[in-house]
């Protein structure tokens, strides 16, 4: 496995170093996580300056998720957990799913059914998710969410530009 991550934390160092735009930088992550971990649906989400919404910036799968599309999660039970209290959400499955979020309906219609959300943050401050949606029971362990976690330090450059 180290190979295997050392390869994907240079694939996308290299992503990044050829293209400096946020787009890059997120579509490299997602590729490295697919290849990683696997997902159905990869998102990232800007939190806006009033720390009550966040913004999606990139989505694997831009119909059902397209860019820019917002949400008020900072008054929520989720938005609690991720967005103030700065911790990671690993939902292994559709109740987590239904715990977290009010468009569950849609997510489940997709066939997903587990999730793990990471804060991006420098600073000490939160500037953004890396979310990653998959089948129920596809994401169950503290493991797989360091693994999308160790990704999140690409995405702050990318995510301090997208601030809005």
């Amino acid at each position: 496995m180290t190979d295997t991550l050392i390869k994907a934390y240079l694939s996308v160092t290299d992503a990044i170093a050829a293209d400096a735009s946020p787009e890059a930088a997120y579509r490299a992550v997602d590729k490295a996580v697919a290849d990683l971990l696997g997902h159905q649906l990869f998102t990232i989400l800007v939190r806006c300056e009033n720390g009550e919404e966040v913004e999606r910036v990139y989505s694997s799968q831009p119909v059902a998720y397209p860019v820019q599309g917002r949400k008020r999660m900072g008054p929520t039970p989720w938005g609690d957990l991720v967005l103030k209290r700065k911790q990671t959400f690993l939902g292994p499955d559709v109740a987590a799913i239904r715990w977290a979020f009010p468009d569950h309906e849609l997510i489940e219609s997709l066939g997903l059914g587990s999730v793990i959300n990471v804060s991006v943050q420098q600073g000490g401050e939160i500037l953004g998710t890396l979310n990653v949606l998959d089948r129920e029971g596809a994401y169950t362990s503290e493991d797989q969410v360091a693994l999308v976690r160790s990704f999140t330090a690409f995405l702050i450059p990318a995510l301090t530009k997208a601030r809005v």
